[in-house]
């Protein structure tokens, strides 16, 4: 065992409540000299309030990507490293499971390889991209773990200006919210399209992800540059007797609180028993002579009513998809949240996926031939304009792609009665598309 630096500014991360990744770093090195040379490297940068890490190029055959370089910049009089153990400390991106599905086998395999092969030990699940980030390796054994790695079934995920590896909630195989084949949408779109991640060739990296539900559980709509988001276009289920046992741990005070009252669009009331229900209307008993109504038509699928009474609110029967494009961390504009490109979209049969796949392409294709070096989706849509980015990719402009709600209430009405005709018309010619097999759209 090689002794470990003094890192009287780590220690201070292990004073808390809280886990701190330093205990495991610091448990990783009883077996590890890479994992004690770390510590030491971390430390003088916390010291310094400086990284000291650079790339390179580091890769395995046949592939473009999905290795992260990593090279000490601290050097001694000599040049030496002076964290030698460390002063190659490389990640490799590797795809997980769709929907992060693992059997204990897979995991123990997945650990031995990485020990055997001369890594770390350190394992990340998962990045925000959605791998299995591998970190800590030298150059001369990243071929041999991936080599050991694809040998169990993994494979490379994506680096630098490519598709990267995509995400999947765990959706459909345990969550009563799910609204489609998450991990089967994914699988499609990665699958296809393959060669956009280990080969880059775009301007810069293009994420998608899967949510099973307006949830979110994969923070796609802020993190991703195509975003499919399950949803549902007839009214909210409702389970009564799930609905009582609720009520029966809760009162009116509760019921109004935690659900009514904090209804984004006030879609929800409480009325006396016996008044006339509407056909959009979801309606719950909730007491001998009350009731709680939801009206459909004004629900924004925000989730918190079934979030908080689960199983008595259920999504409706009609699911599908709404995809957007452009969510975005960070970067030259600010953080963005994707726009609605497509506001309602059946997922079920193979043609529907391979409708999704279509799409997915003909957006990398835009992208590839439009976007400028290190320009996010959803900068070069705020850069050209969202008229002409779907005019590139086919689809037509549809008043649910809105941006932000109007907030000046004077409007010109000149020829308001030809406008409308024209946007039925393009409603009917739509709905013709989608008998013949185009995407299919909202009403």
């Amino acid at each position: 065992m090689k002794p470990l630096p003094d890192t009287p500014i780590l220690d201070q991360l292990e004073s808390g409540p809280w886990p701190s990744f330093v205990t495991g770093l610091k448990r990783l090195a009883h077996d590890n000299p890479m994992m004690s040379d770390l510590l030491g490297q971390l430390e003088t940068s916390y010291r310094d309030k400086s990284g000291y890490w650079k790339g390179g190029t580091v890769g395995v055959i046949g592939y473009g990507a999905g290795i992260i370089p990593r090279f000490t910049e601290l050097k001694d009089a000599d040049g030496k490293p002076l964290f030698p153990d460390a002063a190659e400390f490389h990640t490799l991106r590797v795809q997980p499971p769709a929907g992060m599905h693992y059997t204990s086998d897979l995991l123990r395999k997945i650990a031995d390889v990485w020990v055997d092969t001369g890594g770390s030990g350190l394992i990340a699940f998962h990045g925000q991209s959605g791998d299995i980030m591998f970190q800590g390796i030298r150059s001369e054994n990243v071929q041999k773990a991936f080599d050991g790695l694809n040998a169990i079934g993994l494979d490379l995920g994506g680096a630098g200006p490519s598709l990267r590896t995509s995400m999947s909630c765990v959706g459909a195989a345990r969550c009563e919210m799910s609204c489609y084949d998450e991990a089967r949408a994914l699988r499609t779109v990665i699958n296809n399209n393959i060669d956009d991640m280990h080969r880059p060739s775009l301007p810069y990296k293009f994420k998608f992800k899967f949510s099973g539900c307006p949830n979110d559980c994969v923070n796609s709509i802020q993190r991703s540059d195509m975003a499919t988001i399950g949803t549902w276009r007839d009214n909210i289920r409702a389970d009564q007797a799930i609905a009582d046992e609720w009520m029966a741990g809760h009162t009116m005070n509760d019921l109004v609180n935690m659900v009514v009252s904090l209804c984004p669009t006030k879609a929800i009331t409480l009325r006396d028993v016996g008044a006339p229900a509407k056909e959009h209307e979801t309606v719950l008993r909730v007491a001998e002579d009350a009731e709680m109504a939801i009206d459909n038509h004004n629900c924004v699928r925000c989730m918190h009513c079934l979030n908080v009474m689960p199983g008595a609110l259920l999504p409706g029967k009609d699911k599908g998809v709404t995809v957007l494009i452009g969510g975005k961390g960070v970067l030259k504009i600010g953080a963005t949240m994707g726009t609605v490109i497509i506001p309602f979209m059946k997922l079920e049969s193979d043609a529907d996926f391979e409708k999704l796949n279509d799409l997915a392409r003909g957006v990398l294709d835009f992208f590839a031939e439009n976007a400028l070096d290190h320009e996010r989706t959803g900068e070069m849509i705020e850069r050209i304009g969202l008229v002409n980015f779907l005019e590139g990719i086919g689809l037509e402009i549809d008043p649910n792609m809105i941006v932000h709600p109007r907030t000046n209430p004077y409007i010109r009405t000149d020829n308001w009665n030809e406008e409308a005709e024209r946007w039925y018309a393009r409603k009917a010619e739509a709905a013709s598309r989608q008998a013949e097999g185009g995407f299919a759209q909202a009403a």
